[in-house]
Formats: C-alpha cells, sequence, structure tokens
C-alpha cells in the first residue's frame, strides 16, 4: 500500500470514539474521502466518561458546532474544574482549576512570586489568584464573546455520539448496522482489506480506524500489536458507575473523592448526576465497591450499576499497517483528570494532519506513534503523581501507593519542584504548568526553595499587585449568576 491512494475509510465501531473520528474526518476531508462507520446496536459502549477538559472547545470550534446546540443534545453542564477530596490526607481538599494562576513573567511563573509574599505574610491562598477557582467555589458561572474563562464541560457521553452521529451522516458519512464477524487480510503484507458482517456483506476500505473498545478487534485481536501495561504504577482494575437523580443545583465543577481502595466521582449534568468508583480488586471485592459507591451518592438511582473492568496501559503502536486505534482500542489510563475523550479528539486531529494520502508511510506511521506515546506518558505521570505524592497510610491500598517505584520521568517532575518550586510544560504535555503546580502543592508537596524574583519587588508593590488581582476575582465573581441559573437561561429551548 506504500503507493496507494488512501480514500475509502472504514471506521469499526461507534461510540464516543467512532462518531468523533466520523465527525473531524467529514468536517474537515469530507470531500477527498468516502467514509463508512459500522457499528451493532446490539453491542454496548462504555459511554461512562462525562466529563471533559477545555481542549473539547477547540475540537467543536473546528467542527463549526454550535455551543447551546450542543449543550442541549447532551444535556450537559460547565465545568472549571476538578475538587479533590480527601487525596493529600483525610479530610483535606484542594482544587485543581482550568485557569491561570495570577499574572507570570517570562523570569519564572507566578507560584515563585506568591511563595516569597506567603512567607512574608504578604498573600492570601493560591487559589486566591484563579478566576476560575474563585468562581467555581462560589457555584458561579457566566460566559460570553469577551468571557476570560477556561472551562469545559460536563455532558451525556451516549448523547453525545448521538449528536456527533446526527452531524457525520448530515456530512455524507455512511453507516451500516452489523456485528463485524471477520477481519480479512491481504496474504503476502497483512493489510485489512475488508470486514466482513454477520449479514455476509463485505466492507472494503483503504483505511481502517479501531474504535471497537478495550477488545481492540483490529489492533490487537487481528495485527497482534501487543499491549504495554501500566498497573505497576496505576494498579486500578474496575469500575462502578451509576446515575442518580439530581438533589441540588449542579456545581460547575466535578468531584474526585478519595476512598480507602481507590475513588469516588461526581459528574453533575442538566438531568441527572453520573457517579462512579474506580478501585483496585487487589483490595476491595466488587461487591464492598459496590456497597462504598451507594454509601456515598445522593438521590434515586436511574440505572443498574455494572463493573467496568480494565487493564492500565497502551498499544506499543496505535497505527500498524493501514489501521489506526482510537479511544478504549489504544488502552487506558483512568479518568482521573477527563482525559479520555481528548485523547480521542487529539488523535484524530493528530490523523488528519498527518493523514496519508499517498499510502502508508513508515516514516509517517511512526512519527504518528510518537507524538501519541509522549502525550499519553505526560497524562499516566500527571496521574500517577495523585496516588505516589499523598500523606494517606490509612489502608494497604494507600500505603502501597506511597511506596511504588515511579517512572524517572516523574521522579524528575518531583525532584525539581520540591527543590526549587520548578515545574514545567514540555512540548508534547497536556497539562500545564498550573496545572502541575496546584496537584503537587495540593498532595502536599511543599518546596524547598524558589525563585526570588518577587524580591525585585518592594513589599507596597508586592501587596499592590497582589491585593489587584485579587480584588478585580472578587468583583468578578461578586457579579456573576449561579451555574445552575445561568445554564438553564443559556441552555433554554
Amino acid at each position: 500500500m506504500e503507493n496507494q491512494t488512501i480514500k475509502k475509510v472504514v471506521i469499526a465501531g461507534g461510540g464516543t470514539a467512532g462518531w468523533t473520528a466520523a465527525a473531524a474526518l467529514s468536517r474537515q476531508l469530507g470531500s477527498l474521502l468516502d467514509i463508512t462507520l459500522i457499528e451493532s446496536d446490539q453491542i454496548g459502549t462504555v459511554a461512562v466518561g462525562e466529563a471533559t477538559i477545555p481542549t473539547i472547545r477547540t475540537f467543536h470550534h473546528l467542527l463549526g458546532i454550535d455551543e447551546k446546540a450542543f449543550m442541549r443534545a447532551t444535556q450537559a453542564s460547565f465545568k472549571l474544574g476538578i475538587a479533590f477530596e480527601d487525596w493529600g490526607g483525610l479530610d483535606e481538599r484542594y482544587f485543581h482549576a482550568f485557569g491561570q494562576i495570577g499574572k507570570s513573567t517570562w523570569m519564572g511563573d507566578f507560584h515563585h512570586i506568591w511563595m516569597m509574599a506567603k512567607a512574608n505574610g504578604l498573600a492570601g491562598e493560591l487559589g486566591d489568584y484563579c478566576f476560575e477557582l474563585q468562581a467555581a467555589e462560589a457555584g458561579k458561572f457566566a460566559t460570553s464573546e469577551h468571557s476570560k474563562l477556561n472551562y469545559a464541560y460536563h455532558l451525556d457521553a451516549g448523547l453525545y455520539a448521538r449528536f456527533l452521529r446526527q452531524m457525520s451522516e448530515g456530512n455524507g458519512v455512511s453507516r451500516v448496522e452489523g456485528k463485524i464477524t471477520k477481519v480479512e487480510q491481504v496474504a503476502d503484507t497483512g493489510y485489512i482489506e475488508a470486514l466482513v458482517l454477520e449479514s455476509g456483506e463485505r466492507v472494503e476500505g483503504d483505511l481502517f480506524i479501531d474504535c471497537t473498545g478495550f477488545r481492540g478487534l483490529l489492533i490487537e485481536e487481528t495485527l497482534k500489536t501487543g499491549y504495554e501495561d501500566w498497573s505497576e504504577y496505576l494498579p486500578m482494575d474496575s469500575a462502578l458507575a451509576v446515575q442518580t437523580e439530581a438533589t441540588d443545583p449542579a456545581l460547575p465543577y466535578t468531584r474526585s473523592i478519595a476512598h480507602e481502595s481507590g475513588w469516588q466521582w461526581r459528574i453533575p449534568l442538566r438531568h441527572r448526576v453520573g457517579n462512579g468508583l474506580v478501585y483496585c480488586s487487589k483490595y476491595i471485592s466488587d461487591e464492598d465497591a459496590r456497597t462504598a459507591l451507594f454509601d456515598n451518592i445522593q438521590g434515586k438511582t436511574l440505572t443498574e450499576p455494572r463493573v467496568i473492568n480494565f487493564k492500565t496501559g497502551c498499544r506499543r503502536k496505535v497505527w500498524t499497517k493501514n489501521c489506526v486505534a482510537l479511544g478504549l482500542s489504544t488502552g487506558f489510563v483512568e479518568p482521573l483528570e477527563s482525559t479520555s475523550i481528548h485523547l480521542i479528539q487529539n488523535g484524530i486531529i493528530r490523523l488528519i494532519q498527518l493523514f496519508p494520502f499517498n499510502g502508508m508511510d513508515d516514516a509517517l506511521i511512526r512519527h504518528y506513534n510518537e507524538q501519541s506515546k509522549e502525550e499519553l506518558v505526560s497524562i499516566r505521570d500527571f496521574i500517577i503523581l495523585h496516588y505516589k505524592q499523598t500523606a494517606r497510610d490509612d489502608s494497604a491500598f494507600w500505603r502501597d501507593q506511597q511506596a511504588m517505584d515511579i517512572p524517572d520521568t516523574l521522579a524528575q517532575r518531583i525532584a525539581l519542584f520540591k527543590e526549587n518550586a520548578h515545574a514545567y510544560q514540555a512540548p508534547d504535555d497536556l497539562f500545564r504548568v498550573d496545572s502541575w503546580v496546584q496537584v503537587m502543592m495540593g498532595q502536599g508537596l511543599v518546596p524547598k526553595g524558589y525563585h526570588h524574583m518577587g524580591a525585585l519587588m518592594s513589599t507596597e508593590q508586592m501587596q499592590k499587585a497582589l491585593g489587584g488581582i485579587k480584588s478585580n476575582i472578587a468583583k468578578a465573581v461578586e457579579s456573576m449568576p449561579p451555574h445552575q441559573q445561568f445554564l438553564d437561561q443559556y441552555c433554554a429551548d
């Protein structure tokens, strides 16, 4: 296929991954491609991921998605960050907000100035200087063309897939109903040639996108790509998910509540609340996990909880031969920082940028795989940080997390911050400096030293600068309506 023109794209599987791929390809390259998506109504999707990060707004802009229409269709609410409860220690709480903290300079980041001011009794808490954090804690939200808030969404993943399907079919994507029973390969190369359905229908293609979930029908069962297991760092292997009726106004943030052997999410949508417990079966049984979840939910349950089993890690290659994997087919890093939908969207954007119009090329495929791996490794390290850097020792699970060895890439980050408060965002990092700082400090990592650029300011200058930032944020938050009130008005039909 090195010299073959790539025209026919076949997407195996629907759900969020499949229809995201279809929507993006048809919107950006639709006139150049023939796109077919195969899915079966008899096969369910995981459809648990209901929280997102701000990159989704850029993706929606590229697809020309109207925010109000999207939010109405998916029963979405706004999200300004994540509240972490009992993670650094029991009865402790911190916030990972999406926004910028204070004002940084070319010489160093704002938290260095703040640390010096704090040491001299001139500053409040770090979160006092973050607009998004203060708005979230006050339960406030408002957006406009001139809004400076950096936000994402809570959404119904099943409704989101339906919304993207409607868009995709409107752009010319063909949907074929049926179960895939056979994958035909070219004898001498191993390239995928066609997918055969239970009905006997044969769907040929030039490029195949595997969105078949954990199974990885194409990328793994057929092409035997191999799996890199990260459970030594992230031992969680199970999740329980259940939906409940909303009993309170929707908060503009996700709650992540640590338990003895895992953690619980609480995600407020317009019409209900998404709940779940992520845990390691080595430390707690499915039945005890169910009890722990039901002891900590509010409102009438709308669904029966189901156990989702997984192994944290990634495919050794997410693109091999003429097959690209997306979503759960690529692997899985638990949803602690709401990265699942981002990885799907970034994966398809990367494919559009590197689309093999002139045939499969080893250098192109290698570049795609390297970029995908570097991005995922950075996300993996960020999530490991939440477990490793904790003062909790109240259970075997937390004691083991404290004692575990961590990747050198994360150990270097922790050492830099611990000694001199230095944090950074590498070119392939998803999370910004402010994210690393909030989580490291929130988890109890207090730096021994910091950059002394704050000493270049007089006491009066520092008080005025910090006071001005805090005052402006307080005024802006005060003028905003409650999140639920704004949401109801914004999403009114």
